[in-house]
């Protein structure tokens, strides 16, 4: 179903032209409201009533993440404190949180957006979502809550974590719809196997993913071990949390933005620049239509691209392709650009792997390397007799040796650089409890 069809089947041209509308708005608002952004306008020469269309949105400043941590923690605000109605922020894992705030406005948009991705991932009103992200400070939980109230939707705040519990509750409920991270999903899917529950027991049918990078070969993987049709949701506290963008069910073909509220953009990483239709570069994102925390231009640190094809869905709304990664994950290896996401890419090509892995990062003489530890399966662990007393990997084991040798290839082939390899035994990655999984460990040494 299409929650706002008004919005998001809207005409380009009519698209355009309301987008041009609400900047000419929104640079007015924060040149009188926010002191940064009036000093960064003038800055750049430019003055607010000079901002006639989108045409114009390249003359504005680029808003950053440390301007946001360097006016820590109220200072970017464009409303007396008293109006606000919800704070939220970061994890805060590099110095002080990112903080962001609503109005009543604000948690309204919020709820709209939101539900207008459980939409587009195949809810409809009268079923029941099983929100596994987590509730607090993250803006996952509580976004997609009020976006599921507002779709109609009998919501099971069921929060990350305790694995067991969501597994009673799955099977107890029986809800055709679960949010959660990608790998969580898979953490879950994985647990109702070894509890013997086949994918055609389970009530899912829909599933929304996001908070985490993550590939069309786990996607693949989370809809024949689930059961669902699982559908990408995009977001980022600093624009609003979930509900920035997610894809249409229909043809999972690119994430649908919603374009009416946050104007996106791709521009060059290296020189800041709008990149040609279609190309890829950073995702950046003007907020439209919020109150609080209105950002000019904030670059997100994500690659993706765009595309404004229509869609088979009738929607009319930009899409926005699987996020490549981000600047500040990229490794050079060898002169070589490497992001995480390409190296899961190449494992979920080979049956005899799971899809757990961990990318070990070094530095060796000034330069980069990754070491993949990559998890078998217990069926090829079983099959190939490569097994150890402990139920690790024999890695000099021929059939291991072989396995190491054709992941090695396909990495090599596939990215243009040699990695080294590690096999191990089933369960030896790490598993999601609900959150973010992090699958990097970082031994590089402190700049």
């Amino acid at each position: 179903m299409i929650f706002e069809p008004e919005s998001e089947c809207l005409e380009r041209e009519a698209m355009r032209d309301l987008q041009g509308r609400r900047l000419r708005a929104l640079v007015a608002y924060v040149d009188q409201r926010v002191t940064h952004y009036r000093d960064a306008l003038a800055a750049s020469g430019v003055r607010a009533s000079e901002i006639r269309g989108v045409d114009d949105i390249t003359r504005l400043p680029i808003t950053r993440k440390s301007d946001l941590r360097d006016h820590y923690p109220f200072g970017l605000l464009a409303v007396a404190r008293r109006e606000l109605r919800r704070v939220h922020a970061s994890s805060g894992t590099t110095g002080k949180p990112t903080v962001v705030a609503y109005t009543a406005d604000d948690l309204e948009l919020f709820a709209r957006v939101n539900a207008r991705a459980l939409a587009m991932g195949g809810a409809e009103p009268g079923m029941m979502l099983h929100n596994a992200y987590g509730y607090g400070l993250f803006t996952g939980g509580l976004g997609l809550h009020a976006g599921g109230e507002r779709l109609g939707l009998n919501v099971v705040p069921v929060s990350g974590g305790m694995t067991e519990r969501q597994l009673t509750l799955i099977e107890d409920f029986r809800p055709e719809v679960i949010c959660c991270t990608p790998s969580y999903a898979l953490t879950l899917a994985s647990e109702l196997q070894k509890r013997g529950v086949a994918p055609d027991a389970i009530s899912l049918r829909y599933s929304l993913h996001g908070a985490e990078p993550w590939t069309d070969g786990m996607r693949a993987q989370i809809d024949a071990a689930l059961g669902v049709r699982s559908t990408n949701i995009y977001g980022l506290s600093e624009i609003i949390g979930p509900g920035v963008s997610n894809e249409c069910v229909e043809a999972r073909d690119g994430s649908h933005i919603m374009e009416d509220h946050f104007y996106p953009e791709i521009l060059d990483p290296e020189t800041s620049e709008p990149v040609p239709e279609g190309g890829e570069g950073v995702l950046v994102l003007t907020t439209l239509t919020k109150q609080a925390l209105p950002l000019l231009r904030y670059w997100t640190g994500d690659i993706t691209s765009l595309t404004r094809e229509p869609c088979p869905c009738g929607r009319t709304l930009a899409r926005m392709r699987l996020i490549k990664g981000r600047t500040d994950d990229m490794l050079i290896i060898r002169g070589v650009n490497v992001y995480p996401s390409q190296v899961e890419s190449v494992l979920a090509r080979l049956p005899a792997l799971a899809p757990h892995y961990r990318l070990v990062v070094s530095r060796e003489e000034m330069l980069d390397e990754i070491e993949v530890h990559a998890e078998v399966t217990t069926e090829w662990l079983a099959a190939s007799d490569a097994r150890s007393d402990d139920g690790s990997v024999a890695l000099g084991h021929a059939s291991a040796r072989e396995l190491c040798g054709r992941i090695v290839s396909l990495l090599r082939e596939t990215i243009g650089v040699s990695m080294r390899v590690q096999l191990l035994g089933p369960g030896q990655a790490p598993r999601s409890e609900g959150g973010k999984l992090n699958r990097v460990l970082d031994r590089r040494p402190a700049r």
